[in-house]
């Protein structure tokens, strides 16, 4: 988990770094294909090729769209609003898949799904406080971005039941280098020299983040990984704080521990429900 929260937060710095150099389509492009080199080298490696193969090609496809999707809105995301706003309104994917898993998993709508749905919106609103500042485009990015993260969460976990972690990832990769380079018409802006290395740490970032937290909720219980998960907000904030001179606001840090309640709720009521 310690691994997750420091790629993560590469991840968020060096999105910000490439935002007024590359568009969302180009970082995207070239973060799956550096990791796309890693998962092949180590798939070559350990000689795991066989677990790339899969019977569930178009699942594959809906849940690297829905990622992708979430994805470029992030990147967009974060060269307009502060780090820890976007990370605070990242945080709402579980509650989106709460609200949603019901409708597309069958999953029971229960009273606690519903007050821990509604106790996560309030969050959202403290975090943005519509009427008291101005809504932007990166806020309402930054939600579409969580809703993304949402429908590929729910896919996953239908994935995770046939297929291993590096399949999984190897798809990722492999699609969505695809799917940027369609957007791109096969021609992504090239990066200048000085921001090369930025373009290595969203790379190799988002790819040990991905492995990093596959790894945590194989290790430990999802009551104990998700509030180290939730460290990521602070931990952004100061980043942001020291980095870009981002001030501290109570109100996202207010709002972001209301989610972050709401998701832990979830993972509790999960965690009695499994016993």
């Amino acid at each position: 988990m310690s691994l997750a929260l420091f790629s993560f937060s590469a991840m968020a710095i060096g999105g910000r770094e490439l935002s007024g150099h590359l568009d969302t389509f180009s970082i995207m492009f070239y973060r799956s294909l550096i990791g796309l080199v890693v998962v092949v080298a180590a798939l070559a490696a350990t000689g795991n090729f066989a677990q790339v193969k899969t019977r569930r090609i178009g699942t594959h496809f809906w849940r690297n769209l829905a990622h992708f999707t979430g994805q470029n809105l992030w990147f967009y995301a974060v060269g307009l609003i502060t780090l820890a706003q976007l990370f605070a309104l990242e945080f709402t994917s579980p509650v989106w898949v709460a609200l949603l898993a019901p409708l597309f998993l069958g999953e029971r709508f229960t009273g606690w799904r519903v007050g821990t749905t509604i106790a996560g919106f309030a969050g959202v609103l403290i975090v943005v406080r519509p009427g008291v500042s101005a809504v932007g485009i990166g806020e309402i990015a930054a939600l579409a971005a969580a809703v993304g993260f949402a429908a590929n969460i729910m896919i996953t976990k239908s994935l995770s039941r046939t297929e291993s972690t590096l399949c999984i990832v190897f798809w990722m990769t492999l699609m969505q280098a695809v799917m940027a380079a369609v957007m791109l018409v096969g021609q992504p802006l090239v990066p200048e020299w000085e921001i090369v290395p930025w373009v290595v740490v969203v790379g190799l970032g988002g790819l040990s983040a991905h492995f990093s937290l596959a790894r945590a909720f194989r290790h430990a219980d999802a009551s104990v990984v998700a509030p180290m998960d939730f460290l990521r907000l602070p931990l952004i904030a100061v980043v942001g704080m020291l980095a870009y001179g981002e001030a501290l606001d109570p109100y996202v840090f207010l709002g972001g521990g209301i989610v972050f309640l709401a998701n832990y709720v979830n993972v509790w009521r999960s965690g009695r429900k499994a016993g």
